[in-house]
């Protein structure tokens, strides 16, 4: 699978759980933390440095942020439609950056 395709599944994942955590992190909580592993396995494919300076920058700046919030999705977030709001900006980043890739 070529880094575009990877990187957009990231971005899904990311939508998808930011999604279920805003509607009730507590009831989907067992669902989040699988597509949480499976994100970070994806993380871990995508090899550095990215051909795209911009994109290399951005995804970056994305796994020092993506550490934390993974982190924080796995304990339980403090406020979660703020965790889930970020995992959703995140996702529409990574799905415009994407496009650097063409």
């Amino acid at each position: 699978m070529d880094v575009r395709s990877r990187l957009l599944d990231i971005a899904m994942n990311l939508n998808r759980v930011g999604n279920w955590a805003a509607d009730d992190y507590n009831a989907k909580q067992k669902r989040i933390i699988t597509f949480l592993d499976q994100t970070s396995e994806y993380v871990k494919i995508i090899n550095q440095p990215l051909k795209n300076p911009l994109l290399n920058r951005t995804f970056t700046l994305f796994l020092t942020e993506f550490k934390t919030l993974e982190k924080e999705g796995r304990e339980g977030p403090h406020n979660e439609l703020d965790w889930a709001e970020k995992m959703m900006t995140w996702g529409n980043i990574l799905t415009h950056r994407s496009n650097l890739l063409l």
